[in-house]
């Protein structure tokens, strides 16, 4: 089973990357985020995914520009009646952190937004994935939180909400709500709204 491939980027499309490599081209599937990353680039390492078609036994090889990505793409490829192509598609309309903070707050709108997720399979992807994304199996970076606020204030108010009981995926929705309406909050502001959601 192939890992990963690294090389020179032969072909590049929204689609697919080639990557060549002594002399041979390696060709995989690829979202649009991996595409936005491989864009400027001569030269790749691509993580690689295989799925076998059930219906004729034929493979596909799915390319990823870096470990989270394909974490991810393994755990919606893992819900039931979720296929790659759907994967790729929800790949390609979010970020992987984006995806997993909408999966995290239950946000069926944003991901039946995605172009053939309908809102029985976003009920799904919530239901069977929250808990695995919380749990740490696919980890969610504080990116979105650190565009927003003082990242000290956020772990500060994050260690005080643990200690006081609370679950981190209900305190990360919660932080996630605040710092959207008041990015400059201070630990204690944080803290006092936080207590009013949870």
């Amino acid at each position: 089973m192939i890992d990963f491939i690294s090389g020179t980027i032969a072909e590049l499309s929204p689609t697919t990357v080639v990557i060549e490599n002594n002399g041979i081209g390696y060709s995989s599937e690829i979202s649009l985020q991996t595409y936005s990353l491989l864009e400027n680039k001569k030269e790749a390492k691509i993580y690689i995914q295989t799925q076998v078609n059930t219906r004729d036994g034929s493979t596909v090889d799915y390319g990823f520009a870096n470990k989270e990505e394909r974490s991810l793409f393994q755990l919606i490829t893992s819900v039931s009646g979720m296929g790659a192509a759907s994967a790729r598609m929800l790949l390609s309309s979010f970020t992987a952190d984006e995806l997993k903070h909408a999966i995290l707050a239950e946000d069926i709108n944003k991901i039946k937004a995605c172009k053939g997720i309908g809102l029985k399979t976003a009920q799904r992807i919530i239901l069977e994935l929250k808990d695995k994304i919380a749990d740490g199996k696919a980890e969610v970076s504080n990116e979105l939180f650190n565009s927003q606020a003082n990242n000290e204030n956020i772990e500060e108010a994050t260690a005080a909400l643990v200690s006081l009981g609370f679950s981190k995926p209900n305190i990360n929705k919660a932080l996630q709500n605040i710092l959207k309406k008041a990015p400059d909050a201070s630990v204690e502001q944080i803290i006092k709204m936080a207590l009013q959601m949870l």
